[in-house]
């Protein structure tokens, strides 16, 4: 059954119009953004099947092109529209963050870095340099590695710094394990980037660890700086 032959208080645009966006489930919501399913199929039922194929929302935004498109229903139309809605949504973050403090608006951090590192097929390092305010000066990734580990090299990282004549800094790094929880690398790797800085004077704020849909796990609430 097509959606224009539910019960209007069941579609879901019109839920989202009545209710607000939050209270849509993820495949309503993809089912909005996809307008129309295929034979057999409404955008509801093809949005279900994209999400059970691809994992999660994370999984289908991280999906190449060529893997997108063998969906029936989805193209190279689809895969743009996807990549152009990403790249809008991580720039009006980073927009945000520029606009104020980082420590001002955490949850945009989390958010931003999420955005930015959760889709990520590979390990990404990623370091947020901050003015002497904690205003964002650029977000940089800094380093690429393997599905599980990354080569950071802390004399690079201060000639970036310095570069960017930064005050601050903010590292992240993904997990494309789904598991959130440091390990005793990465706090010893943070230790080694804190001590290096230093002798810049340039400060170590947090580091955050992404993995999957889970919020970004900070080094500071753990104590771990």
């Amino acid at each position: 059954m097509a959606i224009s032959d539910w019960p209007e208080d069941e579609r879901p645009r019109e839920r989202l119009l009545r209710q607000g966006a939050g209270a849509l489930s993820d495949a309503e919501l993809l089912a909005i953004f996809l307008r129309v399913g295929v034979r057999g199929k409404s955008a509801v039922d093809l949005a279900r099947e994209l999400l059970q194929r691809f994992g999660s929302l994370n999984g289908l935004f991280a999906a190449g092109q060529r893997e997108l498109a063998a969906v029936p229903g989805m193209g190279n139309a689809k895969y743009a529209q996807i990549q152009a809605i990403l790249e809008m949504a991580r720039r009006a973050l980073g927009e945000e963050l520029k606009q104020g403090t980082a420590f001002a608006s955490p949850g945009a951090v989390r958010d931003y870095l999420r955005l930015r590192l959760a889709a990520e097929p590979r390990e990404v390092f990623l370091a947020l340099w901050l003015d002497a305010r904690h205003q964002l000066i650029t977000a940089e990734a800094l380093f690429h590695g393997t599905l599980t580990q990354t080569a950071v090299y802390p004399r690079e990282v201060v000639k970036t710094a310095l570069a960017h004549n930064a005050a601050a800094v903010i590292f992240a790094h993904n997990h494309p394990s789904g598991v959130a929880e440091p390990s005793r690398a990465d706090e010893q790797l943070t230790a080694a980037l804190k001590q290096s800085l230093a002798l810049v004077d340039v400060k170590v704020l947090d580091h955050f660890v992404v993995a999957g849909n889970a919020p970004p796990l900070s080094f500071a609430e753990r104590g771990l700086l």
